[in-house]
């Protein structure tokens, strides 16, 4: 991996210590020029007649997503953010009163709001598996309720916004495929900077966003839907032409493939998202995969020898994000701090995390997010940066 010439493809990080692609991360030179260039033919020639000319290019998305993610382009769907591909895939399940969704204590805030506002409306159950004290998901816990509670739809986030917490996926898959149940992996923190194989996983559904650690635009996602859920015909509630052809007065026919579930208006964001899918299959993600593990090793071990910091993530697998807080101090005191001197960072707050974050008793936390264009010299910079904390 040629990491100077990343960073030269990556302006953004030449004035500032860039820690935040857990967020939004930095975009590189050719997903900037794609879109900049498709925005300028549409100044001059309209939106319809852009979006024409690029037809090849808007469709090798789905090519560049399949080789990412171990697929095929069929099982792939443009989305607008990472939400929009949850609920999109959500609403294709055929919940009834009653019916129960299996989850975890670490899914992502939005996903356990989305489940209770079905408990709300539909009936739907919520059942929540066991943490153990390590931070590992209970797979016996999970095994258990799966055998007691049947659930329609499993539901993990693979990595935790508010934590470093890598989930066990791929062995979740494999307790779902022993029973008759739909699985949804949101996968908005770890498409991009960990291998994500949607085969050893085992998933019906898997989404995530553009902006994070694939490096693309705001506005953007994707959808990944299996042949099994294709084949049973699962759909969206809400259905348009472009996923569907309207055969009759009263009938319509879904498109074969995952493109069901998506709508109208393809434009340069969509050829950016695909711009940013190319250039992490040509960076390698098993190479970036690895040299995300080794600088986020890095960082934590310095970190731990601040005493006055105390780290958060906990699990046997851990990944690019990593968060503290500094008990006694004021959560201001270390963002006023860090922001003075450029250093790029999140906030993660209780009401994010509200049930992990409360079995830590935290109420606050910095996430610190490197990728693999940084440095070991930057993440010693915000080390260094932490250590002369004053008093």
């Amino acid at each position: 991996m040629n990491v100077d010439l990343l960073r030269q493809q990556t302006p953004g990080c030449a004035d500032k210590l860039f820690l935040n692609s857990a967020g939004a991360s930095l975009m590189p030179r050719p997903v900037v020029a794609a879109m900049t260039e498709y925005l300028l033919q549409e100044e001059q020639l309209g939106g319809y007649e852009v979006e024409r000319r690029h037809a090849a290019g808007l469709q090798q998305l789905y090519a560049e997503l399949a080789q990412l993610l171990n697929a095929q382009p069929r099982n792939f769907a443009f989305a607008w953010n990472a939400t929009d591909a949850y609920s999109r895939a959500l609403a294709a399940i055929p919940f009834r009163a009653g019916d129960v969704i299996l989850t975890t204590d670490d899914d992502y805030i939005s996903n356990h709001i989305a489940f209770l506002a079905l408990q709300k409306r539909f009936g739907i159950r919520v059942v929540r598996a066991r943490t153990q004290p390590s931070g590992d998901l209970d797979l016996d816990d999970f095994a258990r309720l799966l055998r007691e509670h049947r659930p329609v739809l499993v539901a993990v986030t693979h990595v935790p916004t508010n934590s470093g917490l890598v989930q066990p996926v791929a062995a979740v898959g494999a307790l779902c495929r022993q029973h008759d149940t739909w699985y949804l992996v949101d996968a908005s923190q770890s498409v991009g900077q960990l291998e994500v194989d949607v085969q050893a996983i085992g998933c019906d559904f898997l989404n995530a966003p553009g902006r994070k650690f694939l490096r693309g635009p705001r506005g953007t996602g994707f959808l990944y839907v299996s042949d099994r859920a294709l084949q049973a015909g699962l759909e969206p509630l809400f259905i348009d032409r472009r996923g569907a052809a309207w055969t009759g007065a009263d009938a319509y026919a879904v498109h074969p493939d995952a493109r069901r579930f998506e709508q109208q208006e393809l434009g340069g964001t969509v050829l950016g998202l695909m711009e940013a899918v190319r250039y992490a299959n040509a960076v390698g993600v098993r190479a970036i995969a690895e040299r995300n593990a080794q600088l986020t090793a890095h960082l934590r071990q310095r970190l731990a020898q601040l005493p006055h910091l105390r780290l958060l993530d906990q699990g046997s697998e851990q990944c690019s994000l990593v968060t503290f807080d500094a008990p006694g101090r004021a959560q201001a005191e270390l963002t006023d701090w860090l922001t003075a001197h450029r250093v790029f960072f999140t906030v993660s707050l209780k009401s994010f995390a509200l049930l992990d974050f409360s079995r830590k008793q935290v109420e606050w936390a910095i996430r610190l997010s490197p990728h693999y264009f940084n440095t070991v010299e930057e993440l010693d910079r915000v080390v260094e940066l932490l250590a002369a904390l004053p008093a």
